[in-house]
């Protein structure tokens, strides 16, 4: 019997990723007549948007790249701008206000184990952690900071470079610099150099400091890219079919805000229903009765969502969900035979039935 427990809890702990969080179990014993009354889920959507802002800034010697560097794709004016990098969609179960009694056989004491928002997980299975289905996102690393923004290493440069008055005299000075330092790093790497490194790990400490210096000079000219990544979620309670339904907007200034906040581009979402769930039949295609006093589970029917920003398809998969399919029930005798009890697993996410087994089995 302890086995087949420890089946269910695993069963609901195969699901995608966990979250531990505090479940609620209700018994069916004498002090409420051996009936325990709670809610099917309905199925909502975490939608979580991950966006990346791109911050450019212009070298103060942009106008010069090409004559002293021979480059002329360049930044040439500073500009932040932020777009949808990925977006992911996650059903999740929020308790019906419809509310079910399952009455059991006195003596039998089955019990109802409920997540946090009261959403059945199980019953006559202890499930210690309830199961989410919302990993944690992994975010892309950002970019290191920008050399032109860290004060303290420009004011390290030459000071014939700080002390001239004159840009264009600063824009030669500063590309003097880099082929004298380009320079320097050939002549190490040939071991012509007048004073080489005593051992490896000075000549990879040298080297690096050469790459920093030309770095920093050669952004004087070229400008520098950072980029800072985010993640913002949102919830979604489907309803009716919908054509791009604006759920969240980018905002080239404040990143992902509300739907309301016009200053942004509109994120789209589109949802349609696919399939209705029927209530089952017997072998003569006659619809099953529910069983007096139920236990009651749904049998869902199933939406696409497809998410779109600025014209790209960001998400498009299909999903279980409650509200568009129907509500049915097992024998409550099922679960408070003394000799071979059963037990049942929930998706929390649509109150549908993932397993079903007698303890015995």
């Amino acid at each position: 019997m302890m086995k087949k427990i420890m089946a269910a809890a695993l069963a609901l702990a195969l699901m995608p990723a966990a979250t531990a969080q505090n479940t609620t179990k209700l018994t069916a014993d004498k002090s409420n007549e051996y009936g325990i009354v709670f809610s099917l889920p309905v199925t909502h959507l975490k939608i979580e948007i991950q966006a990346q802002c791109t911050q450019r800034i212009a070298g103060p010697y942009f106008q010069y790249a090409k004559k002293y560097l021979g480059v002329s794709d360049v930044i040439s004016e500073d500009s932040r701008t932020w777009d949808v990098t990925a977006v992911y969609v996650t059903p999740f179960g929020e308790p019906d206000t419809t509310k079910y009694l399952m009455k059991f056989k006195p003596g039998s004491n089955p019990f109802v184990t409920l997540n946090k928002q009261g959403v059945p997980l199980a019953i006559n299975a202890d499930v210690d952690t309830e199961i989410s289905e919302i990993p944690e996102r992994v975010l892309p690393p950002d970019s290191k900071p920008s050399i032109l923004a860290d004060d303290a290493y420009l004011k390290s440069l030459p000071g014939e470079l700080l002390v001239s008055e004159s840009t264009a005299k600063k824009a030669e000075i500063a590309a003097s610099l880099i082929y004298k330092i380009r320079e320097s790093r050939t002549n190490l790497i040939t071991g012509e150099a007048d004073q080489m490194p005593p051992d490896g790990a000075a000549m990879k400490l040298t080297m690096e400091h050469l790459d920093k210096q030309e770095e920093a000079l050669t952004a004087l000219f070229l400008g520098t890219t950072t980029t800072t990544n985010v993640i913002k979620s949102v919830e979604y309670r489907p309803g009716k079919d919908v054509s791009n339904e604006v759920i969240a907007r980018i905002s080239n200034l404040n990143g992902i805000v509300d739907k309301t906040d016009l200053s942004g581009a509109p994120l789209y979402l589109s949802l349609r229903v696919v399939e209705r769930a029927t209530l089952p039949v017997n072998e003569k295609g006659e619809t099953k009765k529910l069983p007096k006093d139920a236990v009651v589970y749904n049998i869902p029917g199933k939406a696409q969502v497809v998410i779109k920003f600025r014209g790209n398809t960001m998400f498009n998969d299909k999903f279980e969900m409650s509200q568009y399919g129907v509500t049915f029930g097992a024998d409550p005798a099922l679960f408070s035979d003394k000799k071979a009890p059963c037990y049942l697993i929930y998706r929390p996410e649509t109150g549908s039935v993932l397993e079903l087994r007698s303890l015995t089995e």
